[in-house]
């Protein structure tokens, strides 16, 4: 059975981590984070960021022990059961296939008020923005990672040209203590809290491309905590100045209105100058985080073909081993169906409801790791598991029977796939690196 080539060291693991992260947590997530909550998003922000470490240290030593593309999808298969494999792969399937189409809306959406062109343009934009990027992704790894480097550099500079001078000058006017408005209560906690957890989820693109990285056991761990930490801080920099200086009410009601939410806080705090750069960092990050999705996505869509649990056609990569054009391909059109909703509320709590089962099954695949395999105590994997489950609860529940019922569909499917094409590909075997 063909196989991916390794070409992917800890540099490029990182850039894959910080290209999948810093983009839609930023410039949607905090926003709809702020109006669950108000100016209580910053503990959002933090709790969220502690569950991610939980999960991403479990994945990250799943990834090591066993490096394949797929990640918990194999891991699900490995070390629990075969229909739980499925419904990790599945899940993951629906969460950053909506993950994406919310990118690229929101990448059309800063593109349509930047250039001042029709509201009709925004899903038109999109779909053509979805089709890029997988025409980008067709070319390979090393080619993807290079421009994933190009788009990761944009994002962060802009993210600190808008976060570092309010902070750094104390003019943070709504952060007085008698000003601050928390919605604090259980719900709203939670639920926002789940939100925000999608946006860390990017670390787990790294164990995806487990097949492709050089040396798993040292290079998935350090690529996974180093990135959750640049992150978090990130995430915090950039909610404390928006909240600070505008007030959590003018970040949510700019993100619900579809309009880019530290645009509005630049032009309500009279820094009108940066509004350009923060475009054009948006763009990229949305950019980024499409790209990075895409490449995860056709990963496990792979992994997926391989056990005959999609069809065939998908097991297939090239000849150089370095892309399973099928499953990028179909990867690349799914999420462009997907665009066609145009409501990133919507799509946003659909991944969130669905990440969290994938995370949720992640711990548990951590918790059945022999003691030679294990990284890390199995208490980070127990909380991670706890988690995941307790935020699953509180998002809305027509999401949770849209969720439910997706992945219903998705074992009918599975039934139908296995009962109607050839005897399914093995997975392959852990390589040395």
């Amino acid at each position: 059975m063909a196989e991916l080539t390794r070409v992917l060291r800890t540099p490029g693991a990182l850039l894959l981590g910080l290209g999948s992260m810093v983009g839609t947590g930023v410039f949607v997530s905090i926003g709809l984070g702020a109006a669950l909550l108000g100016s209580g998003l910053l503990w959002a922000i933090i709790v969220a960021g502690l569950l991610a470490a939980c999960n991403g240290l479990s994945s990250a030593q799943l990834a090591a022990s066993h490096p394949v593309s797929g990640g918990t999808y194999e891991y699900g298969y490995r070390y629990l059961t075969p229909a739980l494999g499925f419904a990790a792969g599945w899940t993951f399937l629906i969460a950053k296939s909506a993950s994406a189409a919310t990118a690229a809306l929101g990448a059309s959406s800063y593109l349509v008020t930047a250039l001042s062109l029709s509201e009709s343009l925004r899903i038109p934009i999109a779909l053509a923005v979805a089709l890029l990027l997988t025409a980008v992704v067709l070319t390979g790894l090393r080619r993807s990672n290079r421009m994933n480097l190009f788009l990761v550099v944009i994002t962060i500079g802009a993210l600190l040209v808008f976060a570092l001078p309010p902070i750094v000058t104390g003019s943070l006017p709504e952060l007085d203590i008698t000003s601050l408005r928390f919605r604090f209560t259980v719900p709203a906690l939670f639920e926002a809290t789940a939100l925000m957890f999608v946006a860390y989820t990017g670390y787990g693109r790294v164990a995806t491309l487990g097949e492709e990285v050089v040396n798993p056991r040292r290079t998935v761990p350090r690529a996974v905590i180093v990135t959750i930490g640049v992150v978090g801080l990130l995430y915090l920099l950039v909610a404390l100045a928006a909240v600070g200086s505008a007030g959590a009410e003018s970040l949510a009601g700019a993100t619900l209105s579809g309009e880019g939410p530290l645009d509005v806080v630049a032009r309500l705090t009279g820094r009108e100058g940066i509004i350009p750069i923060l475009t054009v960092g948006a763009v990229a990050a949305m950019l980024g985080v499409l790209l990075n999705l895409i490449l995860g996505l056709s990963r496990v869509l792979l992994a997926m073909g391989r056990r005959g649990d999609m069809p065939n056609l998908f097991a297939g990569v090239n000849r150089a081993g370095t892309t399973p054009v099928a499953a990028v391909i179909a990867v690349g059109l799914f999420v462009t169906g997907l665009t066609l909703i145009g409501d990133v509320m919507a799509t946003w709590s659909l991944s969130a409801f669905t990440v969290l089962i994938y995370y949720g099954l992640t711990n548990l695949a951590a918790l059945r790791l022999g003691p030679a395999d294990r990284l890390y105590p199995r208490i980070i994997s127990v909380v991670g598991l706890i988690g995941c489950v307790l935020l699953a609860w509180w998002v809305d529940p027509a999401i949770w029977l849209t969720g439910l019922g997706l992945l219903l569909a998705g074992l009918i499917l599975r039934t139908l796939v296995r009962r109607l094409q050839n005897p399914p590909q093995e997975a392959p075997e852990e390589r040395k690196p």
